[in-house]
């Protein structure tokens, strides 16, 4: 699971939307939102709040894996649940993409949305494509492989990532301000009783995402830098590590080799889905291997190192050299470019203005409505 860690009991303002006035008309136009991965689920609940209120039936089908549903149901989002995870095979992949575009189908030629939108999503795209729906793709990451086989008509990505680097794509590319953490992050407000419920004490709180050892993009020099993040909190006093797992086989994979770290306490696995932004606001750092708990916590504020040791790509480029986050690129890095110190928790977070989520829908917009 990407970080968004998951959301607790209660519904987060994080994941409000800014209220706007209901259009004088209804559109009646269905669009089609897929959740593929669980930085989906906070990333496109504004979104589908504002299209809603803009006159826009929105239908949502999720895919049943990195808690994707499961953070669906807590922030109470009404979808389908289709298909699965195969596993990191590229064979198992391609034939797991097979079968979920055809599980996809039923549900659109039911529907028959006007317009087929996803973070990432190669099997709405495969389906789009086969019944010829119009298709967005929303991208944050250059070097992704989406596009080997099937394209979307339409890309939007940030306004950072230069124009060479997506020049293959033949489509029609559209662009937003910031980066795609910025849709949400500005109305978060920190819960004062998150850490208690968690059973967190006064300890120097760091949270760590694993590598994603299932992604295309995952190189082995990702997990060295895991275990060498492990193995030197370990020997720091007064300090807690709080592990989120990607997925159920990576979660026993590592407590297996942490097993004495989870004993003493010293480590911990939240036995259920947390509210990951609350979570990254009461740490005092954040360490993962790539994609959008990084992005999270630099959109917070929090300090937050990266131990993806792929192609960096142009988001996380740009934050690296604002400062908002630390690149890892050594085991000796580790030791010598981690600061461990407490921060400051009882500023609030930045407010920024909702241009991030106002560019993305108004392009969804223009589109459905045939002005793009």
């Amino acid at each position: 699971m990407p970080s968004t860690a998951a959301q607790t009991e209660t519904m987060n303002p994080a994941l409000t939307v800014p209220m706007a006035p209901m259009p004088a008309e209804n559109t009646g136009k269905q669009i089609w939102i897929d959740l593929d991965n669980s930085p989906h689920v906070p990333f496109f609940l504004p979104i589908i709040g504002e299209l809603e209120r803009r006159g826009y039936a929105v239908t949502v089908t999720a895919r049943d894996c990195f808690q994707v549903c499961g953070l669906a149901d807590l922030l109470r989002l009404k979808y389908r649940k289709v298909g699965r995870h195969y596993g990191k095979s590229t064979l198992l992949k391609f034939l797991g993409l097979g079968i979920r575009g055809l599980q996809l189908m039923p549900g659109a030629l039911k529907k028959r949305p006007a317009l087929a939108i996803s973070h990432g999503s190669r099997s709405q795209l495969l389906t789009a494509s086969l019944l010829r729906i119009p298709s967005i793709m929303i991208g944050d990451y250059e070097f992704s492989k989406l596009f080997a086989v099937i394209k979307p008509n339409w890309l939007i990505v940030p306004e950072i990532i230069p124009a060479a680097s997506i020049s293959s794509f033949d489509g029609k590319v559209l662009h937003y301000p910031g980066i795609k953490e910025d849709v949400y992050a500005p109305k978060f407000r920190p819960d004062s009783g998150f850490k208690e419920r968690l059973g967190l004490n006064g300890e120097l709180l760091v949270t760590i995402r694993p590598p994603a050892t299932e992604a295309h993009y995952h190189v082995a020099e990702s997990d060295e830098l895991f275990d060498e993040v492990l193995k030197y909190l370990s020997e720091v006093s007064n300090l807690k590590m709080v592990l989120l797992p990607r997925s159920k086989k990576q979660e026993h994979v590592i407590r297996e080799s942490c097993a004495p770290l989870l004993k003493s306490g010293k480590m911990m696995i939240p036995s259920q889905v947390v509210d990951g932004m609350n979570l990254i606001w009461h740490s005092d750092l954040v360490i993962s291997g790539g994609g959008t708990m990084n992005r999270e916590a630099a959109a917070l504020g929090v300090p937050v190192y990266s131990i993806f040791r792929g192609k960096i790509g142009a988001v996380d480029q740009y934050l690296s050299a604002s400062g908002r986050l630390t690149l890892l690129e050594s085991r000796a890095q580790v030791r010598s470019k981690l600061q461990l110190r407490r921060r400051n928790h009882t500023a609030m977070p930045a407010s920024a203005a909702f241009s991030t989520l106002k560019s993305i829908v108004d392009h969804i917009v223009n589109v459905a409505e045939g002005k793009c």
